[in-house]
């Protein structure tokens, strides 16, 4: 058998590993933290994904914001509305106000959420790694889009300013994480208890694939053996 030939034939070998390690049924310990993936799904559509706060002299009780994963919604008192107060403020230095027709975001987001639950479900009833891997990597890309999604939004609305403002201001990125001088204002972002609630799914996705891998691996020894 020739260089080449040899070089074939363990590709071909590695893939066949692959494949088997892929083909392998999900670990019990894997099965269970995928169920703690969908107790943490339901606080998503309770909690809001981040909350922002502007304060200054004149507003000492900070004016306060929350993104949902299908609205957004200001502080209510009985003595004003924090996102009719927010957009007042934006028009004075031409910022566009904050519509939810503007966010796409909030018509995806909840069906999103919903369908990746539904593969959870899925891979703890017939799951395989293979369903795992998958499921993770989809995870990954939702995620990382979502984050990308909200950081433009941000600069979008910082950075295309009317210039015939009454109050003129540089262009600015409101922040995406921390507190930060702009104008007048402190504004703070945090994310909120629902990033949190994905954030767990996340972490149990991760956690119950290498609990399937190393399962899986275990299994094929054993096999072998």
């Amino acid at each position: 058998m020739g260089p080449r030939a040899a070089r074939l034939a363990e590709v071909r070998m590695k893939l066949e590993s692959y494949q088997k390690l892929l083909g392998q049924p999900l670990a019990g310990r894997a099965r269970a933290l995928l169920v703690v993936a969908i107790v943490a799904i339901p606080f998503a559509f309770l909690f809001p994904l981040w909350t922002m706060a502007f304060e200054s002299n004149q507003y000492p009780d900070p004016l306060r914001l929350q993104i949902h994963i299908n609205r957004l919604e200001g502080q209510l008192t009985a003595q004003r509305d924090d996102l009719r107060e927010i957009n007042s403020l934006n028009h004075y230095i031409g910022m566009r106000p904050l519509l939810e027709s503007d966010f796409s975001e909030f018509l995806w987001l909840p069906f999103a959420i919903g369908f990746l639950g539904l593969l959870i479900l899925r891979s703890i009833a017939l799951g395989t790694v293979k369903d795992l891997t998958d499921l993770c990597v989809l995870f990954l890309y939702f995620g990382g889009f979502s984050l990308w999604t909200f950081a433009h939004r941000l600069y979008q609305y910082g950075h295309n300013l009317e210039p015939d403002a009454p109050i003129k201001v540089e262009p600015f990125t409101p922040p995406f994480f921390g507190r930060v001088k702009i104008a007048n204002f402190h504004v703070e972002s945090f994310p909120g208890g629902a990033s949190v609630a994905v954030g767990v799914v996340g972490a149990c996705l991760a956690a119950a694939w290498i609990l399937a891998v190393l399962y899986a691996r275990r299994r094929i020894r054993e096999g072998s053996a």
